[in-house]
């Protein structure tokens, strides 16, 4: 399945709209795009995957990758909408503490 990533501002973030899988083959598209935001100045970063189906363990890395790289820029990486099989991941993988993870983009303006 296609990954789609789709950009949107939202109260100072920038929320990327992950759709589609994330998995070994296409998780390395979102890695590149998240870099291109931050060196493109952007410090306030949302994924959103509330459309994101499945995924599989090789998108912890990039995931992860994002996350350091953000905080080497002092900055903030965020997951928003996160369900299903992503939750699952994240809760067996303990990477559910590690990130922040907020229900909606709404909660982004308290954040």
């Amino acid at each position: 399945m296609e990954l789609g990533l789709e950009n949107r501002p939202h109260a100072g973030w920038t929320i990327v709209q992950v759709s589609g899988e994330l998995d070994l083959h296409t998780s390395p598209r979102l890695r590149d795009h998240v870099m291109q935001l931050i060196e493109g100045g952007a410090r306030l970063v949302a994924l959103d995957l509330a459309k994101v189906g499945f995924m599989d363990s090789s998108s912890l890395g990039v995931l992860i990758t994002c996350l350091k790289r953000m905080r080497e820029h002092e900055g903030r990486l965020v997951l928003i909408g996160v369900q299903s099989t992503p939750m699952k991941v994240l809760q067996l993988t303990g990477l559910d503490r590690v990130f922040d993870i907020l229900g909606s983009a709404a909660e982004l303006e308290t954040h």
